[in-house]
């Protein structure tokens, strides 16, 4: 599943390995997150996470101002 979000969000993974896909204002880009890796999904940006590993893909997501509910994601085909 491909979203966009209304809110900024900031991303920490705790293990596994895996790449997150992130297109903004035409440019994309994919970066391959393991443990430790932390990254920013600005406010509007279309997003895809991934497991590339043999164990789960285990992350943090935060978002700031709190997310309000399920109403702020849309679903990007």
């Amino acid at each position: 599943m491909r979203c966009a979000i209304a809110r900024s969000r900031k991303s920490g993974t705790s293990s596994g390995d895996g790449e997150v896909w992130r297109s903004f204002e035409g440019a994309e880009e994919v970066t391959h997150v393991t443990t430790g890796t932390a990254l920013t999904i600005p406010l509007g940006t279309h997003f895809q996470f991934r497991s590339v590993g043999d164990e789960p893909l285990r992350f943090v997501l935060s978002t700031m101002p709190p997310w309000p509910g399920e109403d702020e994601a849309v679903r990007v085909d």
